[in-house]
């Protein structure tokens, strides 16, 4: 070959290689997952379902995440639904996609006011049963429960929204009348005492708000100040595209971590409507009566996304997770609550929305 020749053809090969490595590194990055993103900062978890474990969604929870939740198949109503029968079959599962993937697992949940039978609760006669007759159901039920998946979840919320929303301190419940506030303590010990290994958060929604923030740190102090074994608290994240504020989050981390918790984010959707829990319930409609995700709530939402995560970043050394609640806007729990609220970061076609990559942009 001519010399003139050479340097053209040599141009040619260095365009053709520029093109292939750029289309090597494109399709890198887009193979690149939320877990991936944030290696260097925490755990980035989803509420699974059994049916979540295979075809696309689980290519989708595979790619992005590096932890798991049961949304609701380990709650006492799922799982032991009578007094004398455990249901296994649907939360071994997820604890066997956990374990086969190397996916952390986190249990959910051991203590709560819903989603709990009745039996806990009555006697044979029909009649509640005395405190000591419920501590004693409560024991078996953790210690059976927390027993079995020992070697599989590190960590567990073993109580879950005990707190008022309103004035009062404790939320009024068929625990509450029957054992008062020492349900809480005793079941963070019967979990301790099945997996002494295991990480023990409280867990609850509206966090940043001033009065149920305060009350809800009340009852942590007073409880280690008694030495329960409480090693963190999670954040529900429940939020919507104004509310939390940044001030009133970093409050929140801020004042938990004083009392030497690890803090986790634990159920976290933002709605693309106004107010708290996942926006406003609208009586009578479902969620076939759709509204479209326009570009005006789909900016609203980056920004509130946008927002949370640079605020979870800064406080990267007292988060030790973050979980969303439910893979993709093709299915989210906040479905039942009246229209649908888009929450997620994942669209109904399992595609990255926008906000996804505005969280992935630092």
């Amino acid at each position: 070959m001519r010399k003139s020749n050479i340097i053209p053809y040599l141009a040619f090969l260095l365009l053709i290689t520029g093109i292939i490595f750029s289309a090597y590194k494109s399709k890198e990055v887009s193979t690149k997952g939320l877990k991936d993103y944030y290696r260097k900062y925490f755990p980035i978890g989803v509420a699974v379902t059994p049916w979540d474990l295979s075809g696309d969604k689980r290519n989708l929870i595979l790619n992005q995440f590096n932890s798991i939740t049961a949304e609701n198949v380990m709650k006492m109503g799922p799982i032991h639904p009578m007094e004398d029968t455990y249901n296994w079959k649907m939360a071994d599962s997820i604890a066997s996609f956990a374990r086969l993937n190397g996916l952390k697992l986190r249990g959910h949940c051991l203590v709560w006011h819903k989603q709990t039978p009745s039996w806990l609760f009555k006697g044979e006669d029909g009649n509640m049963v005395s405190k000591e007759v419920l501590l004693k159901r409560l024991k078996e039920h953790i210690n059976t429960v927390v027993s079995r998946y020992k070697k599989d979840i590190y960590a567990w919320d073993v109580v879950n929204e005990v707190i008022a929303d309103d004035s009062a301190y404790f939320r009024k419940s068929p625990l509450y009348e029957i054992a008062g506030e020492d349900f809480v303590e005793m079941a963070f010990r019967y979990a301790h005492q099945a997996d002494p290994n295991a990480q023990l958060f409280y867990n609850d929604y509206n966090t940043e708000q001033p009065l149920k923030r305060e009350k809800i740190y009340k009852m942590l102090k007073g409880l280690l100040a008694k030495g329960v074994p409480i090693h963190g608290i999670g954040l529900q994240g429940h939020w919507s595209v104004n509310n939390p504020s940044r001030s009133e989050l970093e409050k929140s981390i801020a004042l938990f971590s004083t009392l030497g918790l690890k803090i986790q984010i634990t159920e976290l959707d933002v709605s693309v409507y106004s107010g708290n829990q996942g926006g406003r319930l609208i009586q009578g409609n479902t969620s076939s009566n759709t509204e479209q995700f326009t570009p005006e709530m789909e900016e609203k939402q980056l920004q509130q996304y946008k927002m949370i995560f640079e605020v979870l970043r800064k406080y990267k050394t007292n988060i030790t997770g973050v979980t969303f609640w439910n893979l993709s806007d093709k299915y989210s729990w906040l479905d039942n609550r009246g229209r649908k609220n888009y929450p997620l970061l994942f669209d109904q076609n399992l595609m990255p929305k926008k906000a996804f990559y505005e969280v992935t942009k630092f």
